[in-house]
């Protein structure tokens, strides 16, 4: 299993707009009606939210994964967005977020789950990565730095 096989160039957001973390949160889950128009983004918003109720998911060097489970959801998805200016989101460091990887994952994998935020967790240690990831400069460039991994 790689991250390779969850990631969708239709769930990219390479321009987040958003100013704080709801915002973020909102705009993540947003984007999921691409691809499921009947996906209840308030649904998936709120578990979401309770889980930052329980601890940030802002794990420090600008990166942020937000994550949780659905009872509904039939397979693990991943949306990754960029913010060039960065985000207030109550990191460990206290600095702002650029990058976002959201995972969602449907209640009963959870073993997956770990193993897939794990990953996310490895690759964003990669100063390398962090650095291609933010630099990238249109779409292409953004899918392009997120399929190395």
């Amino acid at each position: 299993m790689t991250l390779r096989d969850f990631l969708d160039k239709d769930l990219l957001l390479p321009n987040l707009k958003a100013t704080n973390k709801t915002e973020v949160l909102r705009e993540l889950v947003s984007v999921l009606v691409r691809k499921w128009p009947d996906f209840d983004t308030e649904v998936a918003f709120q578990v979401l939210r309770e889980r930052e109720d329980l601890g940030s998911t802002g794990i420090g060097e600008g990166v942020a994964i937000p994550h949780g489970k659905l009872q509904d959801l039939k397979q693990i998805v991943l949306v990754v967005g960029r913010s060039t200016g960065g985000v207030g989101y109550d990191a460990l460091d206290h600095k702002p977020c650029h990058i976002f990887f959201m995972v969602l994952a449907p209640e009963q994998v959870a073993g997956m789950h770990l193993r897939i935020l794990a990953n996310i967790t490895r690759l964003l240690k990669d100063e390398h990565f962090r650095s291609g990831f933010l630099m990238a400069q249109d779409r292409e460039a953004f899918w392009e730095a997120l399929n190395v991994v």
